[in-house]
């Protein structure tokens, strides 16, 4: 299949592309992929070190500058949205983060128009997308047919409000631009992802991941306040995610949206759970009355049907991870 295929990576400097891009070289692709500032060195030493494994060409584009996406996504076959603004501490998400987002999306949807070669654009969503709503009580099971409420959101701005909105707009408006302009679209919408990664940077989400096992304070809090907002903690591992990737990208019968998550569950299920695996860390288990059920259960069941299976389970990510930050020099033995 990847034979004399070329693929485009938009944001190769973050942590779901550099595992992409390692993967789609790793199975025979040609790689085109894009990055903010390609002098960066901190930024792009993991892309040249991929460089070794097949071709892959590093090009400098930014999200909000349309004509900068066009010499990256010509003469390409397939193309990941993986990019997205990411600035929690936002005083003013509109501007930082969710205007970036949706005018990223029309430049690059607007490049892979323009290029003729584009067979399918493959953009990664978020869970964040999906299954924030008003609804009460637990166990309640969110498809792709679900949309994050952000009239809600809007209005009453919870903590880190303006990423979902960002992630559900942006994709609305690539769904409307891509039926507009016959274009093949299918999304990935990923929860909460962990594992490994080839940044030299410990990305954001692992650390929010594995905080009960650190004991950072704030970032526990940011684990609680993710569950409160969007219902649960839903976790996949990061290759898993970039393999639900490439799934779609390749079957030729995908379409339309796909939730990637392979386990659901709580703070204090998980807190549980790790106090259990990894008796040696110190790992709070007394949430007071913080809800012990998660609200949603985000379903893959779409992905599953369609042939695709999970290689990782939450044993798997979170020993990998502890792994991961020992030899971060994060944590002690």
């Amino acid at each position: 299949m990847a034979a004399s295929k070329t693929a485009c990576v938009i944001g190769g400097s973050g942590y779901v592309a550099a595992t992409l891009i390692k993967m789609l070289l790793e199975k025979g692709y040609a790689v085109n992929t894009t990055v903010r500032d390609p002098d960066n060195h901190k930024k792009v030493s993991h892309l040249v070190a991929f460089e070794s494994l097949g071709s892959l060409k590093i090009f400098k584009a930014d999200l909000t500058d349309a004509e900068s996406f066009d010499a990256p996504i010509a003469g390409c076959d397939l193309v990941f949205h993986v990019a997205t603004p990411v600035n929690f501490a936002s005083e003013d998400p509109e501007n930082d983060m969710i205007k970036p987002a949706i005018q990223g999306v029309l430049n690059v949807l607007k490049a892979c128009a323009k290029a003729g070669t584009v067979k399918r654009v493959i953009l990664t969503s978020s869970a964040a997308a999906v299954s924030i709503n008003q609804l009460n009580g637990t166990g309640i099971v969110v498809d792709e047919s679900h949309w994050t409420d952000v009239e809600f959101l809007s209005s009453a701005k919870p903590p880190t409000w303006g990423y979902p909105v960002s992630k559900t707009l942006a994709e609305k408006t690539a769904w409307k631009f891509a039926e507009e302009n016959n274009i093949d679209l299918v999304t990935v919408i990923p929860s909460l992802m962990a594992g490994p990664s080839p940044t030299i940077d410990v990305p954001s989400s692992i650390g929010l991941a594995m905080s009960l096992i650190t004991g950072t304070e704030f970032l526990i809090n940011a684990l609680k306040g993710m569950q409160m907002v969007s219902g649960s903690i839903s976790i996949t591992h990061v290759e898993d995610v970039c393999r639900a990737h490439i799934f779609v990208a390749e079957k030729e019968s995908a379409s339309g949206r796909y939730n990637c998550c392979a386990v659901n569950t709580s703070v204090p299920e998980l807190a549980k759970f790790l106090k259990n695996r990894y008796p040696q860390y110190n790992i709070p288990t007394d949430f007071g009355d913080f809800p012990s059920k998660s609200k949603v259960i985000i379903s893959s069941e779409k992905l599953t049907k369609e042939g695709f299976s999970y290689k990782y389970g939450i044993e798997d990510v979170y020993d990998q991870c502890l792994e991961y930050f020992k030899s971060k020099g994060i944590l002690q033995n």
